[in-house]
Parts: structure tokens; C-alpha cells; sequence
């Protein structure tokens, strides 16, 4: 058992409980978290995950929550934002080393800035540099761990330094579900800064205009099968637009959901369902879920994963 009068003998965080996780995540779904922890540095994050582990008590690494799916009854466990401390992001030599808890367009603009290219391909994915790493986040045919040199990461009890190469990355994928990610060293080619800029517009205009930024979503719902893209075959199937409750397949873009206000996750996840089993249906193909299901029972994320 965990003890909130236990953990604030060492904690320098700030920890609540019963947040709703509505607040933190990119869907704008998700009942409370029995508790919500937001260490005040490395050290503190260490501290607090060691003691969950010791006390065998679940938890959760946040990102910006913008690839998941928190049931409306929440989750029980501690959910850790490392949004307020794990920030830094700076140049040693010729790497860039950045924490988990950047945002990633901090990271590509610090690139930017520094005439390394490469990382302004991925310009604008709503994440932090831990959770791009996680799932190895990528866009416009580049991945996150196209440059990734390590990865610092807390892994039974100790830190480690991963090599890229014992990283377990694949497509929208890594090994690293069961660690937490402190931070990941990059290395990157000079660019010329101009251009840089110029491609990072580029792609951001071309999210803008294909993507319903301007509603709470997720992000791509489903993986692209190998040589098709998901929303093609959802959009084949006569889907787009469709609506259960304030949750509906973008008429923008069809491998994204939206919530167009007050949606539940329930309604999400009836949705994710309906497409898994009409593009089934209708092509053969079994979509596999790119967003994670939190929270909610075995059955229902073995009906729909």
C-alpha cells in the first residue's frame, strides 16, 4: 500500500488525488487518477517511482497525452507529468541531449536554431521527447528514432543507458513500455537554417490543412497497414463523418477521432469498434490500434487492440 503522508516525506513534487484526466489528455477524456504526481526534477522523479515499484503500485507516465485513452472511470494508479521538470533540452559536442518531459517542438526548434537537420520532418507532433520515444512517433517517412544515439531511461530500479541499437525500435513502436524514459541523446546532420525553416513551414501548413487540429483528438487512431494508409480504407468504407455521442471519425482526415465537446471515452472506444469491424468487413484489413486503451477491462481492450 501506498501512503500519501509517507510519500511527502521525501517528495518535493506536487502530488493531488483524484485528478481528472480530462485535463491531460489531447482527447479531453478520462475519469480521475487516484494520484496525480508532477516531480520537481530527475531525482525526484526517481525517487517516487522507486518507492510505486517497491510498494508494487501501478503507474502511469503521462506524456502530453496525446496518444491515449483514459477510461471515464479513471485509472487506478499514480499518473506522473513530467511537464514541469524533465524540460531541459541542450548541445554537448555534437549531440543534442534532451528530456523526457520536452515538448517535441521545443526539440525541433532547438534543432532549428542550431542548423541540425532532420528533426523539423516531425514538426508538429503533439508530444513530449519521453513519449515520442516510447512510440517512436514519426511523420512525412521519417521516425524518431532516425537519430536517436541513446536513450537514459529507469529500468529495475537504475538507470541505464540504452543503445539505439538495443532500443527495440519499430514502426510506432520501442522496449521501452515498461521503463521510464529520463532523456535520449540525438545525433543530427548540419542543415542550412533557411531551409530548415522553410520545411519545418512546410509540414506545419500541411498538417494544418490535412488534420482537425482545431477539435480534441488523439492522433492517428490506427497504425497504416504495411503499403496502405488507414484512413483510405476507413474513408473506402463509407465511414467518415461518422458520429457515436460528441465522438466522430474527422470528416477531415478519417484515421482521426474527434470530440466535439463533452465526448466520453466509451463513445471512442464504441466507435474504434465500428471501424475495426467495418473496414474488416469491407477489406479484409484489421486495423491495429496506434492509441493506447488506459483503464479500461481486459475485454474491452482485447475487443478493440
Amino acid at each position: 500500500m501506498v501512503s500519501l503522508s509517507d510519500i511527502k516525506q521525501f517528495f518535493r513534487g506536487v502530488i493531488t488525488i483524484n485528478e481528472p484526466m480530462s485535463k491531460y489528455t489531447s482527447m479531453r477524456v478520462g475519469g480521475p487518477a487516484d494520484y496525480y504526481v508532477e516531480p520537481a526534477d530527475k531525482q525526484d522523479l526517481v525517487q517516487i517511482v522507486k518507492y510505486f515499484q517497491a510498494n508494487n503500485y501501478p503507474f502511469l507516465m503521462l506524456g502530453r497525452g496525446s496518444n491515449m485513452i483514459i477510461s471515464d472511470d479513471g485509472i487506478r494508479c499514480a499518473a506522473i507529468n513530467l511537464e514541469s521538470s524533465l524540460m531541459d533540452v541542450r548541445r554537448e559536442g555534437d549531440r543534442v541531449i534532451a528530456e523526457a518531459g520536452a515538448h517535441w517542438s521545443k526539440f525541433v526548434d532547438f534543432c532549428i536554431q542550431h542548423e541540425l537537420a532532420g528533426a523539423e520532418m516531425l514538426a508538429g507532433i503533439p508530444a513530449s521527447v519521453g513519449g515520442a520515444i516510447v512510440m517512436n512517433a514519426g511523420a512525412h517517412g521519417g521516425e524518431t528514432a532516425d537519430y536517436v544515439v541513446d536513450i537514459e531511461v529507469l529500468r529495475g530500479g537504475a538507470i541505464q543507458i540504452i543503445k539505439k541499437e538495443d532500443a527495440g525500435f519499430a514502426y510506432r513502436k520501442s522496449g521501452f513500455a515498461n521503463d521510464v524514459v529520463l532523456s535520449a541523446t540525438f545525433r543530427l546532420p548540419h542543415g542550412d537554417k533557411e531551409e530548415l525553416l522553410a520545411r519545418r513551414r512546410e509540414f506545419i501548413l500541411k498538417r494544418n490543412a490535412s488534420q482537425p487540429l482545431t477539435l480534441p483528438n488523439s492522433g492517428s487512431m490506427f497504425k497504416n497497414p504495411p503499403g496502405m494508409y488507414a484512413a483510405k480504407l476507413i474513408e473506402q468504407a463509407g465511414l467518415k463523418g461518422k458520429r457515436v455521442g460528441n465522438a466522430q471519425i474527422s470528416e477531415k482526415h478519417a484515421n482521426f477521432i474527434v470530440n466535439l465537446g463533452d465526448a466520453k471515452a466509451s463513445d471512442i472506444v464504441t466507435l474504434v469498434d465500428i471501424v475495426r469491424r467495418t473496414v474488416h468487413q469491407n477489406s479484409g484489413v484489421l486495423l491495429e490500434l496506434e492509441v493506447k486503451l488506459v483503464g479500461f477491462p481486459d475485454e474491452v481492450r482485447q475487443k478493440v487492440a
